[in-house]
């Protein structure tokens, strides 16, 4: 009993290790995207509204697996759910080798999103099945996500070294997929741990729609939603903002978007012990009204306020997805949590591409980029009055209560 438990516990270290190094890789070639995009644009002599098809393909192709795939981890596993992604967003990796045409890059872009959509509900649904408790599941999201972070810092360093050094920005995509052969061949290797499936009738195609009614799904798919939104503020339209700055801290200005990344990645690392002191709802709340201050700070005192204030968001912004995403996973039997993690991404993916757009849409509409970073404000704001009621109120503690009791079992290797 002793020895099957030491390799279990090898087994969910080994496993988890490799969920880590996945999301790294996607995010190497998703949140690069904003230093991909001017050399697009150059290349091809292309419009801005052009040149971003290479983020809009992207998330569309998750959304659109997250919404209608995300039940494959459920229903065929998540072993096969995992490789079948990871396959296909190599393939799309790889072919940029052989492309040299702005439209079929759009395309591969898309079927990549595909295979994140589809991979990475097989991985979600996976950590669900490590975890002990829905405590330790929202800690292992944290760390989870801190590794997408240090992805999200190298992918964007991969292409400008290779742009400084007279070589094509498609590199990115050659050594995500490089990482993503070895992550195959890791995965076929590897023994899963079977799934604990409190239902007897399999999950469908249409699962993940179903559960958009449930409250649970409702409450933490509008926290996502304005967490998503509220972050493209910053990344997205905060180089723009600050295109007009002309202060003393012209540096700062320049690299905000890094300095924001970097404290992002560093602060889901301390989410992790955070989570393991507090409650989660109480370091949402703490969180999240930190985030809103410093948006409201930034709004209020200008552009000079706001080269400290928006960078700084990135450290207090880390733990909210992770927690978010994991605890409004953990609110569902193990048996749907590919279908509930399709959803909540989905969720996200939509609020990616929209709030940026309303962002600019009421930017250009007062002749004024500083309004995107008010509706980031606006959105942050309101975040943190859900998490301040949440706290308050706990409307989903018995219900997590239950599934701690129900799901969260040791798990067997099979």
């Amino acid at each position: 009993m002793l020895q099957r438990a030491r390799e279990q516990g090898g087994g969910s270290i080994a496993l988890k290790g490799l969920v880590f190094l996945m999301f790294a890789m996607f995010a190497m070639t998703t949140d690069s995207v904003g230093t991909v995009i001017p050399e697009v644009i150059h290349e091809f002599n292309l419009g801005l509204t052009a040149g971003g098809s290479f983020q809009y393909a992207t998330m569309s192709g998750i959304g659109v697996a997250a919404i209608a795939l995300g039940f494959l981890a459920d229903r065929i596993g998540r072993k096969i759910t995992i490789l079948v992604g990871l396959c296909l967003f190599g393939f799309g990796s790889a072919l940029f080798a052989a492309g040299h045409a702005f439209p079929l890059f759009v395309v591969l872009l898309f079927v990549s999103g595909l295979g994140i959509g589809i991979f990475k509900a097989g991985a979600l649904a996976l950590i669900g099945d490590l975890s002990r408790s829905t405590h330790e599941h929202a800690r292992t999201m944290n760390l989870v996500e801190g590794f997408f972070g240090v992805g999200a810092i190298v992918g964007p360093a991969v292409v400008t070294f290779a742009v400084n050094h007279g070589a094509s920005w498609k590199w990115v995509y050659f050594v995500a997929a490089m990482l993503c052969f070895l992550l195959v061949v890791s995965s076929a290797l590897f023994k899963f741990p079977a799934p604990i499936v409190n239902r007897d009738v399999p999950a469908r195609p249409s699962e993940a729609l179903r559960l958009a009614g449930d409250p649970a799904a409702v409450f933490f798919g509008a926290a996502l939603m304005l967490y998503v939104g509220a972050e493209a503020a910053i990344y997205v339209w905060t180089p723009t903002y600050f295109a007009a700055y002309r202060g003393p801290w012209p540096l700062l200005a320049a690299y905000a978007v890094s300095i924001f990344f970097l404290l992002r990645a560093f602060g889901r690392f301390l989410g992790v012990w955070l989570l393991s002191r507090w409650n989660w709802s109480t370091v949402l709340a703490i969180s999240s009204s930190a985030v809103a201050l410093l948006f409201w700070a930034a709004v209020l005192g200008g552009r000079p306020v706001a080269v400290f204030a928006l960078p700084a968001t990135g450290l207090f912004m880390s733990v909210l997805y992770p927690t978010i995403n994991s605890t409004g996973i953990s609110c569902h039997d193990k048996g749907r949590h590919g279908s509930i993690a399709g959803l909540l991404l989905f969720l996200t993916c939509v609020s990616a591409v929209a709030a940026p757009l309303l962002m600019g849409t009421i930017g250009d509409g007062f002749g004024d980029i500083a309004y995107s970073i008010v509706v980031g404000a606006v959105l942050a704001a309101l975040l943190a009055g859900l998490c301040l009621w949440n706290a308050v109120q706990a409307p989903f503690a018995g219900r997590l209560a239950a599934r701690n009791l129900d799901d969260y079992g040791a798990p067997g290797v099979a």
